[in-house]
């Protein structure tokens, strides 16, 4: 179940880091409870993970999946760069992910 919450805690965070681009600083109030809501529950979620899960597999795999996942977002949503050297870095970080699952 451990892995499950983790997954859960990085999808929220890719959430958390999308939705700081809608709130404008802070300045958009619901877009920044919405912001506020998935940080607290993606935060609670990796406190779950972290019970069956060592903290430093937990957190690369946790910051991994939120790295990935905001930089395909911003790709698709902003027309960010999908050069060829940006997505063999994103393949790297989720190669480095599915190892340390691997691995633990």
């Amino acid at each position: 179940m451990s892995w499950v919450y983790l997954l859960a805690a990085g999808l929220l965070e890719i959430c958390f880091a999308m939705g700081l681009k809608y709130t404008e600083g802070f300045t958009r109030l619901w877009p920044s409870v919405g912001t506020m809501l998935a940080a607290g529950a993606s935060l609670w979620l990796m406190t779950q993970a972290m019970k069956g899960i060592p903290v430093g597999t937990a957190y690369a795999v946790w910051t991994g999946i939120g790295a990935t996942g905001v930089a395909v977002a911003g790709m698709l949503l902003f027309a960010e760069s999908a050069s060829p050297a940006r997505l063999a870095c994103i393949g790297l970080i989720v190669a480095g992910v599915v190892g340390l699952k691997l691995a633990s």
